[in-house]
């Protein structure tokens, strides 16, 4: 069997999320295998893949901050929202100055309400918005709350009819940087998509631990599923008699440590559990042993 653990990949572009599923399900040797949080296929950057019972871990990972590079195109817009899609409007940029840049992005910073993209992978009356959008239909989605913690511009590029932003964005779970990217080039009035994206970090997962499906398949580098723990989530050290209860998907008295997933481990320093804090207790989400 796979050693249970993360596997941090620098996804490249054109190839899907489960494209990469794919290929580590080939390299580590096993069947189970899932990522947390998708990346477009135009997009490159941290993918994280979840091996063996490390696969129980990725929904609580996708939940976590990320942070991207993007560039942003004003002046064009696309029916995706992005470099993938095909125009449907253009408008001059060259007169946007920066001053009317950085305030358009002061707009889209903070607790924000934001509509995903058309082309996504939200679910409207049961059908992924993606799949009614390539039907040609045109469906009503709902703007969600989502928070931008910082919008960092970094330059700023004019070229004939066009200029090109590039930022830093750091954000919650569910945050689009194509609807950013849609969204500041409307607040300008002249319209706007998204050209590169590259996410640097997913929770405490950065760059810095990420390697290349070619790395990868000379040497296949997993972080072992306690550390993947300990680095992600706030850690809980239990007694030989709390680790029986927890091992047994029993409740603890709550140790304070917030409402977030908790890593529970036992006296010999072994994973025992994700759990969260409610009402005075801390219940299991995931039990590792």
């Amino acid at each position: 069997m796979a050693e249970s653990g993360l596997i941090i990949v620098d996804k490249p572009g054109e190839w899907t999320s489960h494209d990469v599923v794919a290929r580590m399900r080939r390299i580590a040797g096993t069947r189970r295998v899932g990522h947390a949080g998708t990346l477009d296929p135009m997009a490159t950057g941290v993918l994280v893949i979840g091996v063996e019972k490390a696969t129980r871990l990725l929904g609580h990972l996708a939940l976590t901050e990320k942070v991207y590079e993007a560039t942003i195109r004003l002046g064009v817009t696309t029916n995706t929202d992005d470099a993938e899609g095909e125009v449907t409007a253009t408008a001059p940029a060259a007169g946007v100055t920066p001053a009317e840049i950085h305030k358009g992005v002061g707009t889209l910073t903070g607790e924000i309400m934001q509509v995903p993209p058309q082309v996504s992978a939200i679910k409207v009356n049961g059908q992924r918005a993606y799949k009614a959008a390539r039907a040609g239909e045109q469906v009503e989605l709902v703007a969600r709350p989502v928070t931008v913690r910082a919008f960092d511009v970094l330059d700023i590029r004019a070229g004939g009819d066009v200029v090109d932003v590039d930022a830093v964005v750091t954000c919650s779970s569910g945050t689009y940087i194509r609807s950013l990217a849609r969204d500041l080039g409307a607040a300008l009035g002249v319209g706007g998509h998204l050209t590169r994206l590259r996410r640097t970090r997913v929770g405490p997962y950065d760059l810095s631990l990420a390697r290349s499906l070619d790395q990868l398949a000379e040497e296949c580098v997993i972080l072992p599923i306690a550390e993947a723990v300990a680095a992600a989530f706030p850690r809980r050290d239990v007694t030989a008699e709390q680790a029986r209860l927890v091992a047994h998907g029993g409740r603890l008295p709550a140790a304070g440590l917030g409402g977030g997933p908790i890593g529970v481990f036992g006296p010999d320093g072994m994973l025992l559990a994700l759990v969260e804090e409610q009402g005075g207790a801390a219940r299991p989400l995931a039990v590792f042993v």
